[in-house]
This record gives C-alpha cells, sequence and structure tokens, in this order.
C-alpha cells in the first residue's frame, strides 16, 4: 500500500510541475515580465494547496482508495488541454495551471491512507517515505525540456496524461484501506471545522510553510532564478533544480526516520538554523562552485528533512479520524508558503535587478522558526505526552 501510494504521489507531483520547467521558454515565446513568469508557476502552486483541505477532508471520509484514483483520473484533463491547445497565450496557461492544481491535492490523499498502515512509532518513517513522491517534480524536471526538445511540446503532457490514466486504474483495483480503519461520522465539513480548532494543526501548518513551502517555492523559481542570477542555460539549470529537488526527496524520510528515533521537535530546530545559515550565504549570490552549490545542497537538505520531521508531528499526535483534514490544513499552508516565493522574488528582481532581499527575509523567516519551534510546539509535544505517560503508569 506504501508503494502504490508513493508512486501515485509521484506521477501526480510530476504532472503538477509540468509547468515549472517551462518557464524561461514561455517567457522568451510569449514576453513575459519576471512577475507574469512567476505567477505561471505559482498558480498550480496555490490551487493545489487549497484544495488539499477539502481533498483531505473527503480521504477522511472516503479513504485513499476512492480518492487517489478521483484524483488521478481529474488530473488529466488540464494535462491533455495544456499539451494540446493550451500554450498559445499567457490567459491560456493561467487557465490550464489552475486546474493543473487538483494534481497537487495528491498529497492530502496519501498521508492519512499510508499512516494509518502503521503504529505512531514508525509513522514518521512511512509518512517520510510516502513524501519521496514528490520526486516527481525533479521528473519533470529531467524531462520536460529534452521530450519537448526530441518531441514536439505537447509530448510531456501526452506521456504525463497517459501515465495518470494508468495509474487510477491500477490504484482502484489495488488499494486497499487500513484493518479497522472507521469513517468519522458527520459531514466532512463539520469534521474541517473540528480540525481548525485543534492547536496542532497550527502549530504544524506555520513549521510546513517553512519547510515545505521553501522546497515548493526553490522547486519552481529556481531555474528562473539560476537563468537570471549565473546566466545558466535552461537546460543546466533544470538539471541543477533536479538534483535540488532529489535530495530534498531523499531527506525526507530521513527526517521521518529521525524524528521517529530524536524527536521531531529536535530535528526540526536543526534543520531551520541550516536554512537560515544557507539562505544568509546565499544573499551575497557567490559563485556557483563551490559556495553557491553548497549552500542550495544545504537548504535542499535542511527542507527536505524539516518536511519529513513537521508529518511525523502529525503523524504522531493527530488521533486517526483526523489525520487526512489535519493533513489537508498542514499541506496547504505548506503550498501557500510555496507559491509567495515565487512572487515575492520576481517582484524584488524586477524592482532592483537582485535576489537578495528575497534571500535574506528567507532567513529571518527561518530563523524565527526555529525559535518558534523550540518553545511553543516544544511545549505542546511535552503537555500532550504528559497525560501518554501518566495513563501508562
Amino acid at each position: 500500500m506504501l508503494l502504490t501510494a508513493t508512486v501515485g504521489f509521484a506521477v501526480n507531483f510530476w504532472a503538477w510541475a509540468l509547468l515549472s520547467p517551462l518557464g524561461p521558454r514561455f517567457q522568451d515565446e510569449l514576453r513575459l515580465s519576471s512577475f507574469e513568469q512567476a505567477l505561471l508557476v505559482a498558480v498550480p502552486v496555490v490551487v493545489g494547496s487549497v484544495g488539499r483541505i477539502p481533498i483531505g477532508a473527503l480521504t477522511d471520509r472516503f479513504g485513499g482508495r476512492v480518492m487517489f484514483p478521483a484524483v488521478s483520473a481529474a488530473t488529466v484533463v488540464p494535462v491533455l488541454y495544456l499539451g494540446l491547445w493550451g500554450q498559445s497565450s499567457l490567459a491560456s496557461l493561467l487557465i490550464g495551471g489552475f486546474f493543473l492544481g487538483v494534481g497537487g491535492t495528491a498529497f492530502a490523499v496519501g498521508v492519512p491512507f499510508t499512516s494509518a498502515w502503521f503504529p505512531p512509532e514508525r509513522r514518521g518513517m512511512a509518512t517520510g517515505v510516502f513524501g519521496m513522491g514528490m520526486g516527481g517534480t525533479a521528473i519533470s524536471a529531467l524531462t520536460t525540456v529534452d521530450m519537448i526538445d526530441a518531441w514536439g511540446e505537447a509530448a510531456p503532457f501526452l506521456v504525463t496524461a497517459g501515465l495518470l490514466v494508468v495509474y487510477a486504474a491500477v490504484a482502484a483495483a489495488v488499494l486497499r484501506e487500513a484493518p479497522g480503519r472507521t469513517p468519522p461520522s458527520g459531514s466532512p465539513w463539520a469534521g474541517m471545522a473540528a480540525t481548525a480548532r485543534l492547536s496542532v494543526t497550527w502549530q504544524a501548518a506555520a513549521l510546513y510553510a517553512v519547510s515545505f513551502g521553501g522546497y515548493v517555492a526553490f522547486s519552481v523559481y529556481l531555474p528562473t532564478y539560476l537563468k537570471t542570477a549565473y546566466g545558466l542555460q535552461q537546460a543546466d539549470a533544470a538539471d541543477r533544480m533536479a538534483g535540488f529537488v532529489l535530495l530534498a526527496v531523499v531527506m525526507r524520510p530521513i527526517g521521518g526516520w529521525l524524528s521517529d528515533r530524536v524527536g521531531a521537535v529536535r530535528v526540526l530546530v536543526v534543520t531551520f538554523a541550516v536554512v537560515t545559515v544557507a539562505a544568509a550565504v546565499q544573499a551575497f549570490t557567490p559563485s556557483l562552485a563551490p559556495v553557491g552549490t553548497i549552500a542550495f545542497l544545504s537548504l535542499a537538505a535542511a527542507l527536505g528533512a524539516g518536511s519529513g520531521a513537521t508529518f511525523a508531528l502529525v503523524a504522531q499526535l493527530v488521533p486517526g479520524g483526523k489525520v487526512g483534514s489535519v493533513t489537508g490544513m498542514v499541506g496547504a499552508a505548506g503550498g501557500l508558503g510555496g507559491f509567495v516565493p515565487p512572487l515575492l522574488m520576481g517582484s524584488i528582481y524586477g524592482a532592483n535587478g537582485s535576489y537578495a532581499l528575497g534571500l535574506v527575509l528567507l532567513a529571518i523567516v527561518a530563523a524565527a522558526t526555529g525559535v518558534f519551534t523550540a518553545t511553543v510546539v516544544q511545549r505542546a509535544v511535552a503537555a500532550r505526552r504528559s497525560p501518554e505517560k501518566a495513563g501508562a503508569r
């Protein structure tokens, strides 16, 4: 079940990220401004993020066996539209990108589905392994431009649509719910309201907005940043983005595994400290070899591990019947955290010809989040564990 869900997450995220590697190409062909290009790659992110809230609640109610095939099949439509008709203007790309965001909601299906199959002490690792499906963005970065150059502008979209159809059929046949799963009573919307009253929801949302939001922001905007700041060619920039994504993907289950053993709070404090230092260094736009490369790889490793640690915290502290709803809200915060930075970076560069201010802001936010984790979140975790220890005695 974990393997099947992870593959589905990867395929849907592959589709979700199809526009990002093509941002520089569309900028040249359609003569887009920096802000318009940033908006183009950010629209699927924000739709996929906000959409996780209702999709997470529906997953609590109907289960991943229903929702995984449904989300995958729904994503086929915008993928085909973009591949066959939607690349002629900014307006058509934005329309296609809006509905392409459906693919990003697969995350809110997979976390509750997979965590239900594992005991609490193993859920950090399990959700981390599932989170490796975010490597679908790396597949997109590595293959999209090459496919278009070799077979035409529709090729990557047609390939991805075919894979989504195949996966939807396989998921419908293979996926099963965890033994003992009991759907929550009442409407999904009432469940969402109850979820919003949990303090852990908002604490985890803040952590994920910085950790996964930072990952999403770099994964969609890094090709543009590298081309503009360092003069790299589109293919070279896309390959480097893929390396960033792959390292973050590998570190996500490691972050979950470490959280199972030493505690999610400790892992998060360290990762936010690394992000603070690396972003501050990169604000000076050092040479790519070696300082810039080290800074970006450090960011990738820390953001990936932090994303895994955040959902280790969710999987361990949230009641089973609410994991989907909490995942939806936390996942939305992560996606929205990735929506704002590309727009901000594009605006900052358009205003003063430098990305330094944006990276300084990232360093400040990461430092503040680390302090928040070490204080507020740590107290909340300790308070949650105290009744459990008392019950055990």
